[in-house]
């Protein structure tokens, strides 16, 4: 079994900052991209910021220079520091992480994290 486990959220003012960490823990052969997914209510889920194992990354355009992704693959951990926050910043942040169990690749997802950003 595999579990992502998300920790970091909570409230905080415009123009302030969070850092988001994901912890993938469990029976696997190893992880590949790792990244960080927003969904609000009624909404799709959409990509905030990824990370493949080789550090190329991908950015939600509207939180480019905001936002930074990162990893820490001896602790099978990602990590998302969120400067400048801003009101629509607030959603419902979820971890993503592929991951090969027996040589198949699996998508898992961790139970989320709420930001919230006050003006």
């Amino acid at each position: 079994q595999v579990q992502l486990v998300e920790s970091g959220g909570g409230l905080v003012q415009a123009g302030g900052s969070l850092r988001l960490s994901c912890a993938a823990s469990g029976s696997f052969d190893s992880i590949n991209a790792m990244g960080w997914y927003r969904q609000r209510p009624g909404k799709q889920r959409e990509l905030v910021a990824s990370m493949t194992t080789d550090a190329s990354t991908n950015y939600a355009d509207d939180v480019k220079g905001r936002f930074t992704i990162s990893r820490d693959n001896a602790r099978n951990t990602v990590y998302l520091q969120m400067n400048n926050l801003k009101p629509e910043d607030t959603d419902l942040y979820y971890c993503n992480a592929n991951i090969y169990r027996s040589y198949r690749r699996y998508n898992y997802w961790g139970q989320g994290t709420q930001v919230t950003v006050s003006s």
